[in-house]
């Protein structure tokens, strides 16, 4: 598979450009698993990629110049100058790949340009990190060719840096550092803080179960303001509390920090969510890790519930996949992703598969809503180089 799709971009690339491009590389969405709105909170996540892509045919110039072009666009490549590249002065698609050449040169990598080709599987705007995988595929492009010589870990700190600065969207660390970091298999316990990180084995097929997503094709936008002003709530309850971050909030002291937050309503509601989040994601790892995988499914629950009711960032699409994936029998359902739109996560038995996406379909049919996608989510492999050409 992977070989036909660098084939296929590698072709791609040559029609555009003229030539073979000097490697073709991949970097994948990601499905969080639980911990949702912590990591700009220094707090845990628990991400695994998704087998679907962002993948680059690219070949580097020495010339200064940007060439860009997208499958998903169908236009001509886009032209643009490395030494011009200017933070927020883009809202097109290639701001993400182009702010990725903007990061690696403010941090000092001499990158004098690139003719890049890109395609994706990634579904956009359906909150599985498309712009996160388009971003880490050029971070990953542009080491190898430029021999950098930067970690993964690395290359995600720089592409957060490249969308929070140039892209102008204030996202956390960990969508990036799924695409870059992940391995097939298992689910990434990271620390969002260090960075430390823990690969969780995680084969729900081995033991009877599917994880399914729930694109209810409602688009969200993180540039948008409402994820900003949730941000921003957070880091006012951290000063209000004299920490530096909602990750330093112990949650055996919940109570008594909401009590000295007073009747501030709103930054209670958020404060409470991420501190009892950051403990749902360290007690889904304790459960994966005793073998007792079936008990996460409440704890999925209990994380939509917060994120509902306290961060108040789902939609009526998303309450009807879980409610109605609960009814059905799903062992546990919440959504994932930045929030308002995307998608929702179902935790089932293999045997309940039909029935509970038949269920979710015809809700969504009754109550007038888009047909949702349904898929399986199965931990893929982080980003890779797929061949030295194509």
């Amino acid at each position: 598979m992977s070989e036909a799709v660098a084939r296929t971009v590698g072709e791609r690339f040559r029609e555009l450009y003229g030539e073979r491009p000097q490697g073709v590389w991949a970097a994948p969405g990601r499905v969080n698993l639980i911990g949702e709105h912590t990591d700009y909170n220094d707090g845990f996540v628990m991400p695994f990629a998704l087998p679907h892509t962002a993948v680059a045919a690219v070949s580097r110039r020495d010339d200064g110049v940007l060439r860009l072009h997208s499958a998903d666009i169908g236009a001509d490549p886009v032209e643009l100058r490395v030494a011009d590249l200017t933070p927020e002065a883009d809202r097109s698609w290639t701001a993400y790949p182009s702010g990725v050449v903007w990061a690696l040169r403010e941090a000092g990598h001499e990158i004098t340009g690139a003719d890049i080709h890109l395609a994706s599987t990634v579904p956009s705007g359906a909150g599985l990190s498309s712009s996160a995988a388009l971003e880490v595929v050029v971070a990953l492009a542009m080491n190898d060719l430029y021999s950098l010589g930067l970690r993964g870990w690395q290359l995600a700190r720089l592409c957060q840096r490249a969308e929070n600065v140039y892209v102008g969207a204030p996202v956390g660390i960990m969508d990036q550092t799924a695409s870059a970091c992940c391995e097939a298999g298992h689910a990434l316990f990271l620390d969002t803080r260090d960075l430390s990180q823990r690969q969780i084995p995680f084969d729900l097929a081995a033991e009877g179960m599917r994880l399914l997503v729930v694109d209810t094709q409602v688009k969200h936008s993180h540039s948008e303001g409402e994820y900003g002003k949730r941000r921003a709530g957070c880091e006012k309850g951290a000063a209000l509390l004299g920490v530096d971050a909602l990750r330093d909030v112990p949650y055996g002291e919940l109570d008594a920090a909401l009590e000295r937050l007073g009747d501030d309503e709103e930054v209670r509601r958020l404060v409470r969510h991420v501190v009892t989040e950051d403990e749902r994601v360290e007690r889904v790892v304790a459960l994966l890790e005793s073998g007792d995988t079936r008990a996460i499914g409440p704890v999925l629950v209990e994380g939509h519930a917060s994120l509902r009711d306290d961060f108040r960032i789902s939609c009526p699409e998303l309450d009807l996949v879980v409610d109605t994936a609960l009814e059905a029998g799903a062992l546990g359902a919440r959504m994932t992703g930045g929030g308002f739109g995307g998608s929702a996560i179902v935790l089932v038995e293999a045997a309940d598969v039909d029935g509970v996406t038949k269920a979710v379909e015809e809700a969504f049919a009754a109550a007038g809503f888009t047909t949702p996608r349904v898929f399986e989510a199965v931990p893929a492999a982080g980003a890779r180089r797929l061949s030295p050409a194509a």
